[in-house]
């Protein structure tokens, strides 16, 4: 996998930034909430100029998540791409797959999100909980990106994709249930992506910065974590938190 530029995906499983088991000493990573750390040159990398570093943060995690599947399945001019979910992976993967020239729809359970979708560059927002509108929307897209955090059932989503199309299955990080006839339907296939390795993840930095994305966000002082996280249990966050560590001075 590391030969391949896919490091994120190692057999003996990536060191994470926190929470993780240093291959060092074997202690538990903490670099994730510290005012400094170490790391080697080749894991790091340039900032572009023209990106904002606390707005470009959430790109390393929630960008470089959807931006594999879009480039991974050829996402493009002429492609029919909907999101399902807009949150911090759905509204990034919304502003990506606009960029890269898709046509752009956002699938969501709240009406409400409409203006919102509108306005990170989506076309159309289909209701998943309308059936009329479901059904209308069947087999019309070449790719879903699933960012939806809860388990949930595939199967709605999977009608929506067309013939020879993939939904790619990124926010529920856990078992899922599929009836094969909704697969074999139109030769769909389902798919899945983590992270990214760094060369993938430095092309991302790079179109970012030429097509001026970034992550929506916003900035709490590191002393409010408790608050932010509060905050994140009740969905109350457009789209991504960042946490300034200067108050560790």
């Amino acid at each position: 996998m590391c030969r391949a530029g896919q490091d994120n995906f190692c057999h003996a499983f990536p060191t994470l930034t926190y929470g993780g088991i240093d291959r060092e000493d074997g202690t538990t990573t903490l670099g994730g909430y510290s005012r400094e750390y170490v790391v080697r040159d080749r894991f790091a990398y340039p900032l572009p100029e023209g990106l904002d570093p606390a707005a470009a943060a959430p790109l390393l995690c929630a960008g470089i998540t959807v931006w594999e599947p879009l480039r991974a399945l050829g996402v493009g001019p002429g492609s029919r791409v909907a999101v399902a979910g807009l949150g911090g992976l759905g509204h990034l993967a919304v502003k990506l797959a606009v960029a890269l020239g898709a046509d752009t729809s956002v699938i969501s359970r709240s009406p409400g999100k409409a203006d919102d979708a509108r306005r990170l560059g989506a076309r159309a927002v289909i209701v998943s909980t309308d059936p009329e509108q479901m059904a209308a929307a069947r087999d019309r897209f070449d790719v879903v990106i699933d960012t939806i955090s809860a388990p949930h059932d595939l199967g709605p989503y999977l009608r929506l994709v067309a013939l020879d199309g993939t939904l790619s299955h990124l926010g529920h990080l856990g078992p899922v249930t599929v009836e094969t006839a909704d697969l074999l339907i139109g030769r769909k296939k389902l798919s899945s992506a983590g992270s990214g390795g760094r060369p993938a993840t430095a092309a991302m930095l790079a179109f970012c910065a030429d097509k001026r994305i970034a992550a929506d966000i916003e900035i709490l002082p590191s002393a409010r974590v408790h608050e932010a996280l509060e905050r994140l249990r009740r969905n109350d966050v457009r789209y991504r938190f960042v946490l300034d560590m200067s108050d560790l001075d």
